[in-house]
């Protein structure tokens, strides 16, 4: 099977991870994997995809649990010989009004939204093959919540020279920061959901920049992007994109030509390259 492009969507059994899904099972020549968290769930949705005439496969993986993480990367591994294409979508956001403590709320975000994604990288980057394409999906939020930072901690995350690990420490600081109620006191903006995801935008960058100094030749292409404002459970039914709508942006990097050198490590909004 190692001759088969393989593309994998995380956390695609609703909302836009379900209509990258749908996008990449109409334009991408190879294998769709849908991932669920909840086996049921992710069958269902892939049931709900073959109605429409479309043949997405089925793995399970919650991003949360790194023995779920490896099942999947040694399947991809043995079936494949590799991977072509992955989506980082999965993700959780707590509501405006929720009521759990601030503290809570960061730990829980950061532990999937951050920590489960870099997992996931950590794992499955290395089998991505030439040409490969990897899309992290990350949100608007971030910039705006970079905005909010102090000017140290915005200087830190537009570094060029930033290392992984000094990334974790800084995304464990705010979740650290946050149970001694200090975190805005140290620079950090009021928005779990906006750290995790600038630390999704800065971790993009970071691994761009390994790709181009340990796989030049290799012609993968790594970015962030913000899908827009969905209607999805996460941002409820006012929102101005339908999920087909919040997937174009994400499908277009994920189906960048193979003559492609650009973007690379960059943050894409409607398809453009925005300032970071």
């Amino acid at each position: 099977m190692s001759n088969v492009p393989v593309a994998v969507v995380t956390g695609s059994n609703k909302g836009i991870g379900l209509a990258i899904v749908r996008a990449l099972c109409k334009q991408f020549p190879g294998d769709v994997y849908l991932t669920s968290r909840d086996s049921d769930r992710g069958q269902a949705a892939v049931a709900q995809l073959q109605q429409e005439g479309l043949r997405p496969l089925f793995h399970q993986l919650d991003i949360d649990d790194l023995q779920s993480i490896r099942a999947l990367r040694d399947f991809l591994k043995e079936k494949y010989g590799g991977l072509n294409v992955l989506v980082n979508n999965a993700g959780i956001a707590f509501k405006v009004h929720d009521t759990t403590p601030f503290a809570v709320q960061a730990e829980v975000t950061l532990k999937t939204n951050f920590f489960g994604t870099r997992n996931v990288c950590t794992e499955l980057l290395p089998l991505v093959k030439p040409y490969g394409r990897v899309v992290n999906v990350s949100s608007m939020v971030s910039s705006s919540a970079l905005g909010g930072c102090s000017q140290e901690l915005q200087q830190k995350f537009r570094s060029d020279a930033i290392t992984e690990e000094e990334l974790v420490q800084l995304m464990t600081k705010f979740v650290e920061d946050t149970k001694k109620s200090v975190h805005e006191k140290e620079g950090w903006p009021n928005t779990a959901y906006g750290v995790s995801k600038i630390g999704v935008t800065v971790l993009s960058r970071i691994q761009a920049r390994l790709l181009n100094e340990q796989r030049k030749g290799d012609h993968i292409l790594l970015n962030a992007c913000c899908p827009g404002w969905v209607r999805t459970d996460m941002a409820g039914p006012k929102a101005t994109k339908s999920p087909d709508e919040g997937a174009e942006t994400p499908v277009y990097l994920a189906l960048l030509p193979a003559t492609a050198d650009a973007p690379h490590g960059q943050f894409v909004s409607n398809k453009t390259v925005r300032a970071w």
